[in-house]
């Protein structure tokens, strides 16, 4: 089976939105063995909408929209989708009642034009909406299947997980078992992953073996099909077991992991506490842990010391560290790492101090990052980052490399494992 996913509103055009659920479902798609070929925008007109159908039509079996089915007059997928395949549009009576009840539970008037979200295409398969008020629906004609998806996220992302996939499967009638297992690594490039494992790139079969490159970080997708769950996950076992000898020292974690829940894992499984002070970075280490749910049970507290007088004052660094090496240096890092230990009482500290840029600072040029690290009665460490991206790139990806060093040491510590 062939898909296109196309997305309608004009808002995606304009660039006030980024398109990720064409993203969400390629990846969703390709899980199942359904190939995306084309990903296609359109903005609130019918006429187009309209002819972006038609030509969909000639390349793909499968149709998924995405956006278009609120209440305003500018959604209006499935009332050109409607004309377009001569169906009528009926009132469907549970998504009638969920939206009801819903303005009940707010205590709000409910608008006329809300009812609009209820209808629905006549004779489709119509996905309940867990999280919004518009159901989704798959029509299947003798030629193509026809999706739609609301647009926002939060509602599209579960509606497609566990309502319209489980649906697609009974629509290919395909028995085989297809496996899907993510690689996520740090601190090694896209370009040399993929040399490292070129020639598995080259010839694979069964597994099959994808790279994503985002954010800094690099993924590989194992993708195996057979008979049993037992058989295809031995083929992506026997893959990963080659991977991890050539590269396993830059992988940090698998499928949903992120560097920050990776994290979160060992040092609660370790009974760890740790605290941050941070410069150039502003709170932006600690935001990306406490973004993690459990991250409370490690994370005790932390300082944004983002003057001179503040570290020397308020954190305790010696005056004349800075004197002498400068604040972004490796002894002002390490510095600021041991004296936010001992100010929290964690048994890690982190030192974050740089020149986040366009301009440089401390005497370095822009993009230079000093991480300290204090970790226990070892003598403080630190990590030097030569950064050449745009300001906030390079306060991200400075919190990035951070949580990344400390997961490196924490495995050589023998806290940590893959």
């Amino acid at each position: 089976m062939k898909a296109e996913i196309i997305a309608v509103g004009s808002e995606l055009l304009l660039g006030q939105i980024s398109n990720t659920n064409a993203r969400f479902i390629s990846s969703q798609l390709a899980e199942i063995g359904i190939d995306v070929f084309f990903h296609t925008v359109v903005g609130d007109n019918p006429n187009r909408l309209l002819d972006s159908i038609k030509i969909a039509e000639e390349r793909a079996d499968l149709i998924i929209f995405t956006g278009g089915l609120g209440p305003t007059k500018d959604d209006l997928t499935k009332e050109t989708i409607s004309k377009h395949l001569n169906k009528k549009l009926v009132f469907d009576e549970n998504a009638m009642i969920f939206i009801e009840d819903f303005f009940k539970r707010m205590n709000r008037e409910m608008t006329e034009n809300n009812k609009k979200q209820a209808l629905v295409l006549e004779g489709c398969t119509v996905l309940e909406n867990k999280h919004g008020m518009a159901p989704g629906m798959l029509l299947a004609t003798k030629s193509h299947a026809y999706m739609l998806l609301p647009g926002p996220p939060k509602e599209m992302e579960p509606m497609f997980q566990f309502e319209a996939k489980p649906l697609l499967l009974k629509l290919l009638h395909n028995e085989t078992v297809i496996m899907s297992h993510v690689i996520r690594f740090y601190g090694i490039g896209e370009a040399e992953l993929e040399t490292k494992v070129q020639d598995l790139l080259d010839n694979q079969t069964n597994p099959t073996l994808a790279p994503l490159a985002s954010d800094g970080e690099v993924t590989l997708r194992l993708t195996a099909k057979s008979d049993t769950e037992k058989d295809a996950w031995q083929k992506i076992e026997a893959l990963q077991a080659e991977i991890l000898h050539r590269v396993g020292k830059f992988v940090y974690g698998y499928n949903n992991d992120s560097l920050a829940s990776k994290l979160r894992d060992i040092l609660i499984e370790n009974e760890l506490t740790i605290s941050a002070a941070e410069s150039m970075t502003a709170g932006l280490f600690q935001s990306e842990l406490a973004a993690v749910p459990g991250m409370g049970e490690a994370l005790v507290g932390g300082m944004i010391t983002y003057t001179e007088d503040v570290k020397i004052k308020q954190l305790g660094v010696n005056e004349a560290i800075i004197k002498e090496f400068s604040v972004v240096s490796s002894q002002c890092a390490e510095e600021m790492a041991v004296r936010v230990k001992e100010k929290f009482n964690t048994n890690i500290g982190i030192g974050i101090t740089g020149a986040a840029g366009p301009d440089g600072h401390g005497g370095q040029p822009a993009g230079t990052v000093w991480i300290g690290i204090a970790y226990g009665e070892m003598a403080p460490i630190s990590y030097k980052l030569n950064l050449s991206g745009m300001r906030n790139t390079n306060r991200l990806r400075a919190v990035k490399f951070t949580i990344h060093y400390l997961l490196q040491l924490l495995r050589e510590q023998g806290n940590a494992r893959i």
